[in-house]
């Protein structure tokens, strides 16, 4: 292994104890400390690599948000359809495991401490849910020009609603109050609402 790979893979071990930490206490837990000692290395070697706790936020979140965009890549693999592609979308947007309970949860506590914090809203983290929503809206778009879509709905609206419905459960699921399999069983029944009338009007 040569040094850039060495240097690649310590950083990679740092974010991954930075997640860990993070799943098991909070975004409130992480310190430059306690990344150290989760990823087993001296504080000192955190510090060489990661100048400061924001720096290492940021490149930790870029890499768990670059994740979960391939995990929806690979879902979308194969699928073409409005209707199966946002099927495939909700059906990542519900902490499931593990991976996408630590973005759930590292999304929403970020989310509330940028209410008050300008440096930490600028983050590029929180521009997920924009480009998500675009892409949604442009899903629904699809299935309205090719009259997949239940008649007189905005395909922006009906985006918007199913986003805010999604993330809504997501912190549900986290609380233990809806169970993944209920959170994913709501989401598909406002899909299918979009597309219910449109297919029954085919059948007529």
């Amino acid at each position: 292994m040569n040094r850039t790979d060495n240097r690649e893979t310590r950083r990679h071990d740092i974010t991954e104890a930075v997640l860990r930490v993070m799943a098991r206490s909070g975004l409130h837990a992480v310190t430059m400390r306690a990344v150290a000692t989760e990823a087993g290395v001296s504080l000192r070697l955190v510090q060489h690599y990661f100048d400061t706790k924001q720096h290492l936020m940021h490149v930790t979140l870029r890499q768990l948000a670059d994740q979960m965009a391939q995990r929806l890549q690979t879902r979308l693999t194969g699928t073409e359809r409005p209707r199966d592609v946002l099927q495939a979308v909700l059906a990542e947007a519900v902490p499931t495991d593990e991976r996408s309970r630590t973005f759930h949860l590292a999304y929403t506590s970020y989310a509330v401490l940028a209410v008050t914090d300008e440096t930490l809203a600028a983050h590029p983290f929180l521009s997920t849910p924009d480009a998500m929503e675009d892409f949604v809206t442009r899903q629904l778009t699809q299935a309205r020009d090719e009259g997949d879509l239940a008649p007189g709905l905005d395909p922006r609206t009906e985006a918007v609603t199913l986003l805010a419905t999604a993330a809504g459960l997501g912190i549900a699921v986290l609380a233990g109050q809806r169970t993944p399999q209920q959170a994913t069983t709501i989401l598909y029944g406002q899909l299918a609402r979009l597309f219910s009338s449109a297919e029954e009007g085919a059948q007529k």
